[in-house]
């Protein structure tokens, strides 16, 4: 009878188990560790357009509440001249002139935390906001041109732009996350 075989059943139990055991470990030491996963190269480029250079049209004060204004301008206002007047606005948040504008600078300074601008071509669609009810003038969705907020629950001084255009696209004019150097 060979030796192995007389030994006790709990050391050969033991040795199996150890080889169990040891044989993985030393196998997995020499497996080639997982090639990375690729990083996927599709980073998005936000493009802001320029500041526009026609003049910002007039504008009414349509409602106010306690955090919003609703302003209407001209039904044949442009693209352009809508994306002025939402600079115009941030112009005067940070030259403290609301008042020369004739919306007041008491109202802006004591925004908790921000304000909303909300603009519209026009008065048709100016009460949609404020409408009880399921009867739209212009339908049951948001028909603003010219949204700006200023003032955030992080950073008081947090600016946003946004040109609802003709054609219903979105357009941010600036990076709201970026500092200011918009002026």
């Amino acid at each position: 009878m060979h030796l192995y075989h007389m030994r006790p059943a709990s050391t050969r139990r033991a040795r199996i188990l150890t080889l169990g055991i040891v044989l993985p470990i030393l196998t997995a030491c020499t497996t080639p560790p997982p090639a990375p996963k690729p990083i996927p190269a599709t980073t998005e480029i936000t493009h802001y357009p320029p500041r526009p250079t026609v003049p910002p049209p007039p504008f009414k004060l349509f409602h106010q509440d306690n955090d919003t204004y609703t302003l209407t301008t001209r039904e044949n206002a442009a693209d352009d001249e809508i994306a002025a007047l939402l600079w115009q606005f941030s112009d005067a948040a940070h030259a403290h002139t609301f008042d020369k504008l004739h919306l007041s600078q008491k109202f802006i300074d004591a925004r908790a935390p921000k304000v909303w601008f909300h603009v519209y071509r026009g008065s048709k669609c100016a009460g949609e906001k404020f409408i009880k009810g399921d009867i739209y003038p212009c339908g049951a969705a948001y028909h603003g041109v010219g949204d700006y907020t200023l003032g955030g629950f992080k950073d008081p001084q947090y600016e946003d732009a946004v040109l609802h255009k003709a054609d219903g696209t979105e357009q941010h004019l600036w990076d709201p996350d970026a500092p200011h150097p918009k002026h």
